[in-house]
């Protein structure tokens, strides 16, 4: 209650003799939360994002380097760094999520695909921090801690971390070769807004310089919607194609570009229900249980579908079986 009257007092000294209300318009898995401020004429969203928990400034640059890009990501009204708050446009409260059916799907996802590219075709390798190999791998280690020792309560054998390990350098291997550009890195459904112009794009803060199929991998096996293979492989080559078109590294032959995708997949759906399982256990944020299923099943199907990804099916099976 403290922060939201010091939040109110800020923009009462940017909007000098203006009325407006204050309500909350979303919050997220950090300890950032945001506020619609209406005014009679207009709506902006503030930022509360206490200092002690977060830095604004990677939100900051992010937002220039993908406004310069050209998509629509929330403009920066007022920006107060000390004490944590931030003043954005408002790209409205209908997420893709909300709006995405059979009808629209492929104009939302194409419309999806032409902004990351255009993210993607402004990258340089200064601006953001290196999606590297220690990166990827503490992401990765989220799914033993987390999800198997905290979540499930199974204690992995010496031969099973091993056999996990051996994986996970395979992975990490074909992320680290794959192409570079700017990752948004939680490019889906519930960070793409129905905006115009399409998309509003928001929470890009953790961006980073990294594998090129990441994104895509978000977008199109998003922990929240599920779409049959046969669509996502459709909406795959719309974007390669595009992709060469404009000058993009991507893979010249589809299937190794799509299997770049299914081992980068297999990397984020580790870290997610690491991350999942984190959120319910040390931050009682039971909600993202429910989606849980659907990332195993990405996990799975590729982990069955490629001969490096076998011991990493058969540690599966075993967790599935409760056995150590």
């Amino acid at each position: 209650m403290q922060r939201q009257q010091q939040l109110t007092s800020w923009l009462k000294g940017l909007f000098p003799g203006e009325k407006f209300s204050l309500a909350p318009a979303s919050s997220d898995a950090s300890f950032r939360r945001y506020f619609r401020a209406s005014f009679e004429d207009r709506t902006l969203i503030a930022m509360d994002a206490p200092p002690s928990h977060e830095d604004c400034r990677p939100f900051l640059h992010v937002a220039r380097l993908f406004e310069h890009a050209g998509v629509h990501v929330p403009h920066v009204h007022a920006e107060d760094l000390e004490q944590g708050f931030l003043l954005l446009s408002d790209l409205g409260s209908t997420t893709y999520l909300d709006a995405l059916n059979e009808g629209n799907a492929r104009e939302l996802y194409g419309a999806a695909t032409r902004a990351l590219i255009r993210i993607q075709l402004a990258s340089s390798e200064q601006e953001l921090p290196a999606y590297d190999e220690a990166l990827l791998l503490k992401e990765m280690r989220l799914f033993p801690e987390w999800y198997v020792r905290k979540h499930l309560g199974i204690e992995f054998t010496d031969a099973q971390s091993s056999r996990l390990e051996t994986v996970f350098s395979r992975i990490v291997a074909n992320n680290l070769a794959q192409p570079r550009v700017y990752v948004h890195r939680d490019y889906h459904s519930r960070n793409l807004m129905v905006a115009e112009p399409n998309p509003g794009i928001i929470d890009f803060q953790d961006a980073v310089y990294g594998p090129i199929t990441y994104d895509l991998v978000s977008l199109f096996k998003d922990a929240y919607v599920k779409w049959d293979e046969e669509l996502v492989i459709d909406w795959l080559i719309a974007y390669w194609e595009r992709a060469r078109r404009a000058g993009l590294p991507v893979q010249q032959d589809f299937g190794e570009f799509y299997r770049d995708f299914e081992l980068m997949g297999v990397q984020r759906h580790l870290k997610v229900l690491g991350i999942f399982a984190r959120l319910y256990h040390r931050d009682g944020k039971e909600g993202y249980l429910k989606d849980m299923p659907l990332v195993m099943e990405y996990l799975r199907t590729a982990c069955e579908r490629y001969e490096d990804l076998k011991p990493l099916a058969k540690i599966l099976n075993e967790l599935e079986g409760g056995k150590a």
